[in-house]
């Protein structure tokens, strides 16, 4: 079994989670991205997400939401992905950039659209009431 390990940046307003979908590709994922050697969690979400959306995390709101594990879209069947998963306040305006083409507020009614891992978190977040 090959596990990617990634972070990931939950992000609700009006009941809906802020996805996005890379040039490329035929799904949304909630932002994030890999940790690169030597950083924390918190340093690489910071990095990830400003490279991808143009805005800043406040580390000092940085919270644990939780870790979801899920076969990997696109990848072999034994290629899981594991996303642990943060909430934070943010300043700046939300964009797409670099690789993101689209930024997209989604409920549970689009988790077609989604990975399977970030299904997973949909449910959880429905569960919690967060969203619809």
């Amino acid at each position: 079994m090959k596990l990617i390990d990634k972070l990931a940046w939950i992000e609700i307003e009006q009941r809906k989670i802020l996805s996005t979908r890379t040039r490329g590709k035929d799904k949304y994922y909630i932002p994030g991205g890999k940790r690169e050697s030597g950083e924390t969690d918190e340093q690489a979400l910071c990095r990830e997400i400003k490279e991808e959306l143009s805005v800043d995390l406040h580390t000092n709101s940085i919270k644990f939401v939780g870790t979801f594990q899920a076969h990997a879209h696109g990848h072999p069947a034994d290629t899981f992905v594991k996303m642990t998963c943060y909430t934070c306040d943010y300043s700046g305006r939300l964009s797409a950039a670099s690789e993101i083409e689209e930024l997209r507020w989604l409920s549970c009614s689009d988790k077609d659209k989604v990975s399977e891992v970030d299904g997973l978190i949909f449910d959880f977040l429905k569960e919690q009431g967060l969203l619809d």
